[in-house]
């Protein structure tokens, strides 16, 4: 995983309240076992028609939104526990998700892909949706060290938390594995006592 300390950029905002694994990445997509490719079909029933062409009135189809950062409508990542709604969103381009609720096995997936989900309250999360409607070029700063999010052009600055583990994971560019492996020396010490 890359390493993630901060992020400086544009937002993509999608107010879309309970969208669920399926419309993240549909079923019929799942048949890979490498999480290359799965960004070509994130949101797919919304981005393209049957016939494959693109969904004009569909925001990641809009030129004049792009960025690292998707700013979701409440209770983002529900439904089926799928680990490819992660994968999709990491391999579109997506390092940090906001709402206002994740579902648990979402926030896990996607913290172990290398996004960070930021919950903000419901009444800043409205603030922010309507800011980037009307501002697409706005960008928004992610400092994971500090824990803060800001978006400068109407004074938001907002906290939020992380499980202290997969903060570090985050910061060092660590899933599971590599974390062991950075502590592989102490694990042999520890072993010959």
């Amino acid at each position: 995983m890359e390493k993630f300390t901060k992020l400086v950029s544009r937002a993509i905002p999608l107010p879309i309240e309970n969208v669920d694994t399926d419309q993240i990445i549909p079923a019929r997509f799942l048949k890979a076992t490498s999480k290359a490719g799965f960004g070509e079909n994130l949101f797919r029933d919304w981005r393209f028609h049957k016939d494959g062409s693109s969904k004009e009135d569909f925001i990641l189809n809009n030129s004049n939104y792009s960025g690292k950062i998707l700013v979701a409508g409440e209770n983002f990542g529900c439904g089926s526990s799928r680990e490819h709604a992660a994968w999709a969103l990491e391999d579109y381009g997506f390092k940090v998700i906001i709402s206002s609720y994740f579902a648990d096995i979402f926030r896990g997936n996607a913290l172990n892909n290398g996004i960070l989900p930021i919950k903000i309250e419901k009444e800043k999360l409205t603030l922010l949706l309507q800011h980037l409607d009307q501002n697409p070029n706005a960008e928004i700063e992610v400092d994971l060290e500090h824990q803060t999010l800001s978006l400068a052009e109407i004074d938001l600055k907002e906290t939020f938390e992380i499980d202290p583990y997969k903060k570090m994971c985050l910061i060092n560019g660590y899933d599971d594995i590599d974390f062991l492996l950075s502590k592989k020396e102490a694990i042999a010490q520890f072993e010959m006592q």
